[in-house]
């Protein structure tokens, strides 16, 4: 069911549809090439806490569009060892196929949140589509919520207090970038909504502090396996034109790969995390 929130640059109004329960909407009604000003701002971020991924189609931005609307919400994350689109442009990053293709594992290691290598993550991200295969290509995510609370109890408290990995160094070195290995709670409180997250990077080979490799892979494996459940998943499925937002700190995403040797590319803005939001 689609709602009504506000009206819009304007010119229109801001149409909601939830695409599963509890994550993913598609938000129609709105420029994403005008400025939001504070309310509308103010509401898609509470949209954001609310349904963790947000979708916009048709939506013909360009980088200086998709970085302007990316600032109303924080401060521009520029990554240090993703490639810029185009020189002049640091503050927007080029994910593209054939990059993917050396960083992932072939099998789990796809599920990921970006930047968790960091001591403070960019927490949120704005994706668009720059050159789409002629099918497939989706991108999924995940609530990391509802992952946490499937999970038996025995388990919720076997991994309270715990900490894992996020070991990004063979790229960082090979960028000439000194950065230490980075451990976060495997249950992290997300700072806004509160919630608890099961919160992991299987593209960073994960490991739990100070336990057996074996048994840390066994608990990791287990706890990927909820994460595959696709009733705590949305599937997007990308068209020309598309925007997507997204908390990072509410779960992960998963690129899937199925389109073979077709280059497919995507630009992409990260927002560093923040205490509030700019006036």
């Amino acid at each position: 069911m689609s709602t009504v929130i506000a009206p819009v640059n304007a010119v229109a109004q801001l149409v909601v549809r939830p695409l599963e329960p509890t994550i993913g909407a598609e938000l129609s009604g709105i420029d994403l090439r005008q400025p939001l000003g504070t309310a509308l701002r103010d509401e898609i971020k509470a949209l954001l806490l609310r349904h963790r991924v947000l979708f916009f189609r048709d939506q013909p931005i360009d980088s200086e569009q998709q970085i302007a609307f990316a600032r109303q919400f924080g401060k521009v994350y520029e990554h240090p060892t993703t490639s810029r689109v185009r020189a002049g442009v640091p503050d927007s990053h080029r994910i593209s196929a054939v990059e993917a293709r050396q960083l992932y594992n072939p099998t789990s290691g796809r599920w990921h949140t970006d930047t968790s290598w960091l001591v403070r993550p960019t927490w949120g991200a704005i994706l668009r589509d720059i050159d789409l295969p002629p099918t497939g290509g989706d991108t999924i995510w995940a609530d990391g919520h509802a992952v946490y609370e499937a999970l038996p109890e025995a388990l919720k408290q076997k991994i309270d207090g715990l900490y894992v990995t996020h070991d990004f160094q063979s790229s960082l070195k090979r960028a000439g970038i000194d950065y230490p290995i980075v451990a976060h709670p495997l249950v992290k409180t997300h700072p806004e909504t509160g919630e608890k997250i099961v919160w992991a990077n299987w593209s960073m080979a994960p490991w739990v502090v100070g336990w057996d490799r074996a048994d840390s892979k066994a608990l990791l494996d287990e706890l990927l396996g909820y994460y595959a459940r696709p009733e705590f998943q949305v599937r997007f499925k990308w068209t020309p034109h598309s925007v997507v937002f997204w908390d990072n700190r509410a779960g992960l995403h998963y690129p899937v790969t199925n389109y073979g040797d077709y280059p497919r590319e995507l630009e992409r803005v990260l927002i560093e995390d923040h205490e509030a939001l700019p006036h």
